[in-house]
């Protein structure tokens, strides 16, 4: 597989040296390739503050220093190295020719990324594109990389197994991220993997996993979020919450993953080819 990683920090430096005035207009040119991947209504500049990205409409002498440091440490070279090694490790799963990658600086005022996602996150399961977007704080930047592996993990699995949006269950949802972050592990170490697995425990996680198994076989998209990424981002995109932690989804999908790996005796990478609904079965994990 190819991976084109757009070099989005050298246009972001040069964005952030602009005058104010002068940066929505570059901001917009600079994310309007993802257009074509991305179907996105409004204005870009708009939906990139939405979504937590450094804000093009007011000074921040954070920022400069931040996207320096990102082209110092080489981050988007380790991007494509992490890249290409989970790529040969998935080489028994049909990939794309190519999947194109963009990452973007967060903003470390906006409350939602930097507390419920921990300073980054990333979006593009089964398209042609990846986009990752972080504040590089030091507990985050050299996270980076394995990030772009959990998005791609996401791209090869729906590849191979069906992502329908009227139909995709919960169960696929929430095991689909517990196997990306399984898969992180296996490739580069507990370290490696991002703090969303981690971030609910006890009797919220007890709680989380009780109503998840209980709407496994919940379909569509307008609602597995959810039971993903909890009560606290269905409220900020207007979907109904369902008692669900923030993030509770994905310690939940770690967990039965956990469970069903063992069950099976089968690898993360080799059961990114497996449905959700299979892979609990045979490793006899009760769906």
């Amino acid at each position: 597989m190819e991976f084109i990683v757009h070099d989005t920090l050298t246009p972001m430096a040069s964005l952030l040296e602009r005058p104010l005035s002068h940066r929505p207009d570059a901001l917009r040119e600079l994310l309007e390739p993802m257009r074509s991947s991305i179907p996105m209504p409004g204005d870009i500049v708009d939906i990139h503050h939405q979504g937590g990205g450094f804000r093009a409409d007011r000074d921040d002498p954070r920022y400069l220093p931040a996207v320096r440091r990102m082209i110092e440490e080489d981050v988007l070279g380790q991007v494509r190295h992490e890249l290409e090694r989970a790529s040969r490790a998935l080489g028994g799963a049909e990939q794309a020719d190519s999947l194109e990658v963009f990452l973007v600086m967060g903003d470390p005022d906006n409350e939602h990324l930097m507390t419920t996602a921990g300073g980054y996150y990333g979006m593009g399961a089964g398209t042609g594109y990846i986009y990752l977007l972080a504040w590089p704080a030091d507990e985050v930047i050299g996270r980076i990389p394995h990030l772009a592996v959990h998005e791609f993990h996401h791209h090869v699995r729906y590849t191979n197994v069906e992502w329908n949006p009227a139909t995709v269950t919960v169960g696929e949802h929430v095991v689909g991220e517990g196997l990306a972050e399984a898969f992180v592990r296996e490739q580069a170490g507990p370290e490696a993997m991002g703090p969303w697995s981690s971030m609910v425990a006890g009797e919220a996680f007890e709680r989380a996993l009780e109503l998840i198994m209980a709407d496994f076989g919940l379909q569509g998209m307008q609602n597995t979020p959810a039971y993903v990424l909890g009560d606290g981002t269905a409220r900020r995109f207007g979907q109904e919450p369902r008692g669900i932690p923030d993030m509770a989804g994905y310690a939940v999908g770690l967990h039965l993953v956990d469970r069903a790996l063992a069950g099976t005796g089968l690898t993360a990478a080799e059961a990114t080819v497996v449905p959700a609904a299979e892979l609990l079965r045979r490793g006899g994990v009760r769906p």
